[in-house]
């Protein structure tokens, strides 16, 4: 099995969603595609498809380097420090 980033081998337990919504977005008014979970703080963040980008902005602004995807069926992370992504 290869190996995977500091960042993603030291989790143990996943944040998830409390509801599937872009707080940022829904105070803007404005729409997002697919959302992510920081797993350091919980925030919660529009994906790089999605027109404002919350989940990167949140990295750049934090350094909380892994995001889970909140998508129903998805199981990944991935790393913005190591540019990794992990299934579970």
């Amino acid at each position: 099995m290869p190996e995977i980033c500091a960042h993603l081998a030291v989790l143990s337990t996943l944040k998830t969603a409390p509801e599937y919504v872009c707080p940022e977005c829904v105070a803007l008014g404005d729409d997002w595609v697919h959302l992510r979970v920081c797993q350091e703080c919980g925030h919660v963040g529009c994906c790089d498809s999605s027109p404002n980008q919350h989940a990167t902005k949140h990295f750049h602004a934090s350094s909380h380097p892994v995001v889970a995807s909140a998508e129903p069926g998805e199981r990944w992370l991935w790393c913005f420090a190591d540019q990794e992504m992990a299934e579970y």
